[in-house]
């Protein structure tokens, strides 16, 4: 059964209804990407044919509408995640992950801001996103750093802040299309335990 974020049960949408809900997350979709997620709420209602109380109506504020239309990359990474649990270089893998995280939140400007805003309120509807988001990827740095290749401080509160911070610094500078992977590569060589001791 469907639960809803106040943790009760939802009642399956009538056809219409569905439909409304699939218009409206396909032209936000669209409208993120052309104008950023702070684009016209009015005119994604406009888009999809309906009103904005209609809009409203299935998604209560923007980042309620944004956790809909990011919900197919969440999967992607959730699914990458799994991928990446069993790698003989737990390191790497983390790496890759991270990257990916980096490339996600940099595909339409103003969600890494968005993101990094809502990582720790908890009454955000992005918080859907970043909870199962944390839970992969702690078993990722917890391999990581089972393997001695990372420090026991690293938290992935702070790798997630950091990638959502490398996206919004490459969302900034469109002229440095090399400028996340620098970034990524420093933060990740940051986590590296000391050999001096």
């Amino acid at each position: 059964m469907v639960m809803s974020t106040a943790g009760t049960p939802v009642r399956p949408m009538r056809a219409d209804a569905r439909r409304n809900y699939d218009r409206l997350v396909d032209e936000a979709r669209a409208c993120f990407a052309e104008h950023g997620t702070d684009a016209s709420l009015e005119d994604v209602a406009r888009r999809a044919g309906v009103g904005i109380g209609t809009l409203y109506r299935h998604f209560p504020n923007r980042h309620a509408l944004m956790n809909a239309v990011f919900q197919e990359a969440l999967t992607s990474l959730l699914a990458r995640s799994r991928d990446l649990a069993e790698a003989d270089q737990p390191c790497a893998a983390l790496m890759e992950w991270l990257r990916a995280i980096v490339t996600h939140a940099g595909e339409y400007r103003g969600l890494a801001r968005a993101l990094m805003c809502a990582s720790g309120d908890t009454s955000s509807a992005l918080m859907q996103c970043h909870v199962p988001l944390r839970q992969a990827g702690s078993l990722l740095l917890e391999r990581a750093r089972s393997s001695g290749a990372v420090r026991a401080d690293v938290s992935i509160d702070d790798l997630l802040q950091l990638t959502n911070a490398i996206a919004l610094a490459a969302e900034q500078s469109p002229g440095d299309p090399a400028l996340a992977d620098r970034l990524l590569r420093l933060t990740l060589q940051g986590l590296k335990p000391s050999s001096g001791g």
